[in-house]
C-alpha cells in the first residue's frame, strides 16, 4: 500500500509538469534506552513513516514531505510544492543532475539475532550491566551517562528515469559519557559504538573490557600523568584520533557541496578548490577513503538516496588530491557522474552530501615497528576534544590517555598533550601507517536543520613526524 502511494506520487508530480521526479518512502522502528547513574531516565519505543519527493520544474529543484499518508492530503502537498517551485524558477537558479544509471535493485543487512527478538529487559540491562560492571571497580566515577539505540531503517526509493531501490538496514548505537574523579582532579571520557546488523554486534565492540579499561587508564593519568614536553616530537595516532582527524580535515573538505558554497552559511566552507585536483597534499603513504559498502559498518548503503551505486572513492591517493564526494548536482557541475554520497537521516530531510566511512588506509609497518621508529615521541591513544575552522584547515586535538614514548617504549601517561596543526602540514607529517586497522563510530553532523548521520571513521595508525605538541 505505501509503496502505491510513492509512486502515485512520483506520477502526480511528473502528471504537473514537473521535469524529473523522485520519491523516498521511510520508516524507522527504534527502541532507546538511557541510564544516568544507575537510574533508568529514559526507555523509548517509536516508529516513524512518511514520504519525501523531490521534482524538477523549470532547473528549479522543489522538496516536499508529509506523514500523513492519504492520497488527496499527498496530491495537495505535491501541488503545492510544484506551485512554489515554478514560482521559485523565476530566480533562474538551475539545477543539472548527472547522467547516472538507473537501478532496480533489493537488498538488506541480515541480522543473526533479530533487533525483534529481544525483549525490552534484554535491551535494557544491557546498560544496567555496564553499570553494574562499572560500580565493581571502586574506582570513583562520579558521572555515568549510558544511552543505546536499536533502528530499523526501511526504505523504497523510485525516481522518473526508472529506479527502483529498496532496502532494510538494521543500525546499533551505544554511546556514554564518564566522569573519573581522583581527589580534587577529574577527567571526562566519551565514545559511541555503532554497527549495521543484529545484536550480534555486542560481541565484537567488547564494551565491559574496553570501558573498564579506559576508567583504569583515566585513573592512572589523574594520579601520574605529567606535563607534555613542549616541543616538536614524534607522534604516533591511534585509529579512533586518526579517524577523528581524517573525518574533520580528509572528509568534511571533500564535499562539494562545501567546495562550491552551497554549505557555507550552515555547516561552513572549504580550503579545497575544484583546481586543486591532481595536488599533492600529503606524504606518499597517504591514502584517504570514504567507503560505504563495508560490511555492517555503522555507515553502510549499497545505493545512496538520489539512487546512484555506492563505491568507494579514493580522496587522497599517494598523497595528491583526486576525487570529491558528490551528489548528481555537483557532480553535473563538474561534468562528472555522481558517486554515490548523497544521504538523507529521514523521509523529511533534504538529501545533502555525506560521509559514510572515512577512513586512512594501512600502510607497510606493524603497530610495533611503529614504535620502534620513536626515540622521543608521544602515543595518543583516544581524545577528549577537537575543533577545526570553517575552512577545515586550521585544526586542534586533544588527547585524553596518552604516553610519553622514549626508545619505542612506553614510560608514562600525559595530561591533555595538544596538536594544533593545519591541514596540508598534518598530511605531509605522515612517515609511515600500520597495517593493522579498527574502525569507530559516530553521529556526522550537518543541514539546516541539523541531520546526523551514522558514519564510521578510523583506519591505520599514523606516525607523524616532527609535529609541535603543547
Amino acid at each position: 500500500m505505501y509503496k502505491e502511494l510513492a509512486e502515485l506520487a512520483l506520477d502526480y508530480a511528473l502528471k504537473l509538469g514537473a521535469e524529473y521526479a523522485e520519491a523516498r518512502l521511510e520508516t524507522h522502528t527504534s527502541n532507546s534506552f538511557l541510564v544516568k547513574n544507575g537510574v533508568t531516565e529514559l526507555a523509548n519505543f517509536d516508529k516513524t513513516i512518511g514520504l519525501g519527493v523531490r521534482l524538477v520544474v523549470n532547473k528549479t529543484l522543489g522538496f516536499m514531505a508529509i506523514n500523513t499518508l492519504d492520497t488527496s492530503e499527498i496530491k495537495k502537498l505535491i501541488e503545492k510544492s510544484y506551485r512554489l517551485t515554478k514560482a521559485s524558477s523565476k530566480l533562474k537558479e538551475g539545477v543539472e543532475f548527472s547522467h547516472n544509471k538507473s537501478y532496480k535493485k533489493t537488498y538488506e543487512v541480515r541480522e543473526k539475532i533479530k533487533l525483534e527478538n529481544l525483549s525490552i529487559k534484554e535491551k535494557l540491562k544491557i546498560l544496567l550491566d555496564l553499570e553494574k560492571e562499572i560500580l565493581k571497580l571502586k574506582i570513583k566515577v562520579p558521572g555515568r551517562f549510558l544511552s543505546f539505540t536499536d533502528d530499523l531503517v526501511e526504505k523504497y526509493y523510485i525516481n522518473s528515469e526508472g529506479s527502483r531501490i529498496s532496502s532494510k538496514i538494521p543500525f546499533l548505537n551505544l554511546f556514554y559519557y564518564l566522569t573519573v574523579q581522583n581527589n580534587n582532579n577529574s577527567m571526562q571520557r566519551y565514545w559511541q559504538y555503532g554497527n549495521t546488523g543484529g545484536y550480534e554486534s555486542l560481541k565484537k565492540w567488547n564494551l565491559n573490557e574496553n570501558i573498564i579499561n579506559e576508567i583504569k587508564a583515566m585513573q592512572n593519568t589523574l594520579k601520574y600523568g605529567k606535563k607534555v614536553p613542549t616541543h616538536n616530537l614524534d607522534v604516533i595516532t591511534s585509529p579512533e584520533v586518526s579517524g577523528i582527524a581524517v573525518h574533520e580535515s580528509g572528509g568534511h573538505p571533500y564535499e562539494a557541496d562545501r567546495i562550491f558554497g552551497r554549505e557555507a552559511a550552515q555547516a561552513g566552507e572549504s580550503f579545497i578548490s575544484e583546481k586543486m585536483i591532481g595536488k599533492r597534499i600529503g606524504s606518499d603513504v597517504v591514502n584517504l577513503v570514504d567507503d560505504p559498502t563495508l560490511p555492517n559498518s555503522y555507515g553502510f548503503y549499497l545505493y545512496d538516496d538520489e539512487g546512484v551505486k555506492a563505491r568507494r572513492k579514493y580522496l587522497i591517493k599517494n598523497g595528491l588530491i583526486t576525487e570529491f564526494l558528490h551528489n548528481r548536482s555537483t557532480a553535473a557541475t563538474m561534468n562528472l557522474k555522481s558517486n554515490g554520497s548523497a544521504r538523507a537521516n529521514n523521509y523529511d530531510k533534504e538529501v545533502l552530501i555525506r560521509m559514510s566511512n572515512t577512513f586512512m588506509m594501512p600502510g607497510d609497518y606493524t603497530k610495533e615497528e611503529l614504535f620502534e621508529e620513536v626515540k622521543n615521541g608521544i602515543y595518543i591513544k583516544s581524545f577528549t576534544e577537537w575543533n577545526i575552522d570553517d575552512l577545515r584547515l586550521n585544526q586542534r586535538y586533544v588527547g585524553n590517555e596518552a604516553y610519553l614514548i622514549k626508545n619505542g617504549k612506553i614510560l608514562y601517561p600525559l595530561r591533555n598533550p595538544t596538536i594544533e596543526i593545519n591541514t596540508p602540514a598534518l598530511y605531509k607529517s605522515v612517515a609511515a601507517l600500520s597495517k593493522e586497522m579498527e574502525f569507530h563510530a559516530a553521529s556526522c553532523g550537518k543541514g539546516e536543520p541539523m541531520q546526523g548521520i551514522p558514519v564510521w571513521h578510523g583506519g591505520a595508525y599514523m606516525l607523524l613526524k616532527n609535529i609541535k605538541v603543547h
